[in-house]
């Protein structure tokens, strides 16, 4: 590469790195105030909400890194127009042609970051996610030993301890049970014990109170006890997956064992050939993508108004291939054999970024030149 494809493409993978940046804080904020509050509001730790947020970054960079391209190759192309470089480039004698060369070797540098991601980090984050919310779900004693605070671990339950001592005893225990819709039971406890046994959890409560209430005679009925016992392992339900998720799935075995995969995980194959062609496909689109926001730019004349006709119009593109891969889906899912369908988008793209790269630099004369007709007697 010359020099000056050498500081077009540093100059498109600055700013790519920015808008990425601005994009993923901007996303990664509103999921993570609800994120916080799930986590959080379970009893859970601040390092538990860190390592689940650490595990979404990957989908969400995936998610925004054909906009921080596309936003990377739009500025930096009206940058280089309106300082002049294209101009002074063009006076040379070098063609659109030629000069979209620093923004296919961006596209084709955004392409393998999206491979690596769509192939490598997005399914190995979504498994160690699901693993880790399997066992989140499982641990009672994350999700129920807060104390100073009413927690609700399940509908129609609420949970609250007033203070837990070092070696583990709850003090000040209540337990409002509200899942039966004919009785309400209510249990207090001065101390509390938890103990686990064969995958089971029991709560046993000393010196304490029970009360049930018959909603539909409104009796009420009082029992103290000494000690007792309640299994909250029942207030937790726990989903026991059968299945992994088709985005958890490794990209060699939806390739190798499609047909596996298929008859034991009940997963059609439309749908295993459109998440396969699918992480290949957001992978090539980079490609088009920074090729639109380029060439687009590249249409028309010097304005002093800048190019913003041109960088709408290539926004409008934008959101046109993307309203295409949603369209498309749909075939692939009824027939897996209609797979070429997903690299649609690319191709047009690709050819839409040719032809208007033929505008610019041949443009297409809509009325004939006016010849101008001898005259008469001149010699």
């Amino acid at each position: 590469m010359s020099r000056y494809d050498r500081y077009v493409l540093s100059q498109y993978l600055l700013f790519f790195g920015f808008f990425a940046l601005i994009l993923v804080a901007v996303f990664w904020i509103n999921r993570a105030v609800v994120l916080f509050d799930r986590l959080i509001g379970d009893g859970q730790s601040a390092m538990v909400f860190f390592e689940f947020s650490a595990l979404t970054l990957p989908n969400l960079i995936r998610m925004v890194l054909p906009m921080a391209a596309f936003a990377a190759t739009v500025y930096v192309t009206n940058r280089l127009n309106s300082e002049s470089e294209l101009t002074v480039m063009q006076a040379t004698g070098t063609g659109p042609w030629r000069l979209a060369r620093p923004a296919l070797v961006f596209g084709l540098i955004a392409m393998l970051m999206m491979s690596v991601l769509t192939h490598v980090l997005l399914p190995a984050s979504i498994k160690q996610l699901a693993q880790r919310e399997v066992e989140i779900a499982r641990n009672l004693t994350a999700r129920l030993l807060t104390e100073g605070s009413f927690l609700h671990p399940s509908p129609g339950v609420t949970f609250y301890i007033r203070q837990i001592d070092p070696d583990g005893t709850l003090n000040d225990v209540f337990l409002s049970d509200r899942r039966d819709p004919t009785v309400n039971a209510t249990y207090t406890g001065t101390r509390a014990f938890l103990v686990r046994d064969a995958g089971r959890t029991d709560l046993i409560m000393v010196d304490g109170m029970a009360q049930r209430l018959n909603t539909e005679t409104q009796e009420l009925s009082t029992t103290l006890f000494a000690d007792f016992t309640y299994d909250i392992s029942k207030l937790i339900k726990i989903e026991d997956r059968t299945t992994r998720s088709i985005r958890a799935i490794s990209t060699p075995d939806l390739m190798t064992q499609a047909s596996e995969i298929s008859e034991n995980e009940g997963f059609t194959r439309g749908q295993l050939a459109e998440e396969l062609h699918l992480r290949f496909s957001r992978a090539t689109v980079c490609i088009a993508v920074a090729l639109i926001g380029y060439s687009t730019l590249m249409l028309g004349s010097f304005s002093r108004f800048g190019v913003w006709r041109q960088a709408l119009f290539a926004f409008l593109l934008l959101i046109l291939l993307e309203a295409m891969r949603g369209v498309i889906s749909d075939p692939v899912l009824e027939n897996a054999s209609m797979w070429p369908l997903l690299y649609l988008p690319t191709l047009l793209g690709i050819a839409i970024s040719a032809l208007f790269l033929r505008f610019a630099g041949r443009p297409l004369r809509l009325r004939p030149r006016r010849q101008t007709p001898p005259v008469e007697g001149a010699t």
